[in-house]
């Protein structure tokens, strides 16, 4: 792993593969740890809160502190980009942290030198209201694809699952209303989707699998370019408390023994082969490398990226 060229602290280099990290928003996410991660130990908090405040927990208000964040990837010559975030002008009644934000991602990608005809590819690695919010942008009253000249890849699991047509009961409850009508079925109303099962090769450097637990069509993308290794997870983990306790899931899991079974896999093949772990939602330096520590992991070493300051809630 090096930094770029360009000594950019949103940037580094793995192989051939640039990574540049695009905030959309960084703050309160208005949970406490023990609703978010209800399965953690208290303790947990407690014995590495030097290194978990205040990036990834608020140390007065003891509220968990995530990023909104897309993963932009160049790679054989194409723009990829990770997971679209929330987006703007949404309606999530029953997301409230989400709804209707007014945020500046455009353009904090267009500062990353990429135009929204410029993307190639985006990859959703589920279909939670904080990963496809870009995928469309209001036109009139019109939901509209953001990147028109892009491949969507989505897994079809979560896509079935998430049609209101099928009248599933997810644990997320309400919590992702409004999302399949405004930032799935525009996208593939207008034939731009690939729906995968099992895996997807995206390239040389890229290839999708699937990791279900948090969704039943949950995926990460791994990353093999020369000597380097990076594991792009969505919410396999959405803190790195959960490197510690491996075991530990967020209350969003679907389904929980296939959450927890996934993260360990990953984490290992992580551990053992010296690759970054990049979830999507850690604030502060995003990525870490990790070891094997007992019966979990420990932080070996964070990635170069720089942390971002509390977005303003004038922006939401």
């Amino acid at each position: 792993m090096r930094t770029a060229p360009s000594a950019r602290s949103d940037e580094i280099t793995l192989g051939d593969v640039t990574v540049t990290r695009v905030w959309e928003y960084y703050g309160s996410v208005e949970m406490t740890p023990d609703t978010f991660f209800p399965e953690s130990s208290p303790d947990t908090w407690e014995e590495h809160a030097s290194w978990l405040e205040p990036h990834f927990v608020d140390a007065e208000t003891r509220i968990v502190n995530s990023a909104i964040q897309t993963w932009l990837l160049r790679s054989e010559g194409r723009n990829i980009l990770i997971d679209t975030g929330v987006g703007n002008h949404k309606d999530r009644p029953y997301s409230p942290v989400w709804s209707r934000l007014d945020t500046g991602f455009l353009d904090n990608l267009a500062r990353a030198g990429v135009r929204p005809e410029d993307v190639d590819l985006v990859v959703n690695t589920h279909l939670h209201v904080d990963h496809v919010g870009w995928n469309t942008y209001l036109d009139g009253r019109t939901w509209v694809p953001t990147f028109p000249n892009a491949t969507y890849l989505m897994p079809k699991a979560d896509f079935d699952f998430w049609n209101p047509a099928n009248e599933h009961r997810p644990r997320l409850g309400r919590g992702n209303q409004n999302v399949f009508e405004d930032s799935v079925a525009p996208v593939h109303e207008a034939g731009l989707t690939r729906l995968w099962e099992d895996g997807h090769t995206i390239d040389g450097n890229l290839r999708l699998e699937a990791a279900p637990g948090h969704t039943p069509g949950s995926s990460v993308v791994t990353l093999e370019s020369g000597t380097d290794r990076a594991v792009f997870v969505g919410d396999m983990l959405h803190s790195p408390v959960q490197f510690v306790e491996p075991d530990a899931n967020s209350c969003f899991c679907e389904d929980p023994a296939a959450a927890r079974a996934t993260r360990r896999r990953f984490l290992s093949w992580a551990a053992d082969h010296n690759a970054l772990v990049v979830p999507a939602h850690l604030g502060g330096h995003g990525a870490a490398e990790v070891v094997r520590d007992g019966s979990g992991f420990a932080v070996k070493g964070w990635a170069p990226f720089a942390p971002h300051a509390e977005t303003s809630k004038d922006a939401r």
